[in-house]
């Protein structure tokens, strides 16, 4: 009897561990990708964007969100253009150790690491539209350095 009592509690212990393994509280599937990181508690993507709006150029902020996906590499998927209302985030990889696909675009992510506002050069910004496929009418039209939203992930976590 006691044998019966422990394969059971091990069956459902398993079973119960096999239906959340990669899912959050509500059942949410994701991918992951870089470190582990926890589903739970991101910030929103308006939330996000007033942490961004508190930087100030050399400061750097750890924080998670969610948003969506607006454009990706389209050579190796080695950085990712996110949405937060009325701006962008341009996001890289920690010590360029993983990649995203390279069709996630419109996909949900949360996205854990540094966030810092930087000056992009007109080089990097044509080095950046040739990877995301852009003509080359539009690259020509790049012409003077911007400061951009950037993001540092160490994890991310693309939904299902």
């Amino acid at each position: 009897m006691n044998k019966v009592f422990t394969v059971i509690t091990l069956f459902l212990t398993l079973f119960c561990w096999n239906v959340n393994f990669g899912q959050n509280s509500e059942g949410v599937s994701y991918s992951s990708y870089g470190e582990k990181i926890s589903p739970e508690k991101p910030f929103e993507p308006l939330a996000a964007k007033s942490q961004f709006d508190l930087l100030k150029v050399g400061d750097t902020l750890d924080l998670k969100f969610s948003t969506r996906v607006k454009s990706v590499c389209k050579m190796k998927g080695c950085w990712m253009i996110l949405d937060l209302p009325g701006e962008e985030v341009r996001v890289t990889f920690k010590d360029y150790g993983f990649f995203v696909p390279k069709d996630i675009e419109d996909r949900e992510v949360i996205v854990a690491g540094k966030a810092y506002l930087e000056e992009i050069s007109v080089e990097d910004q044509k080095h950046y539209a040739g990877d995301e496929g852009k003509t080359e009418e539009e690259i020509a039209l790049i012409n003077e350095p911007v400061l951009t939203r950037s993001f540092l992930a160490h994890g991310v976590l693309l939904k299902e």
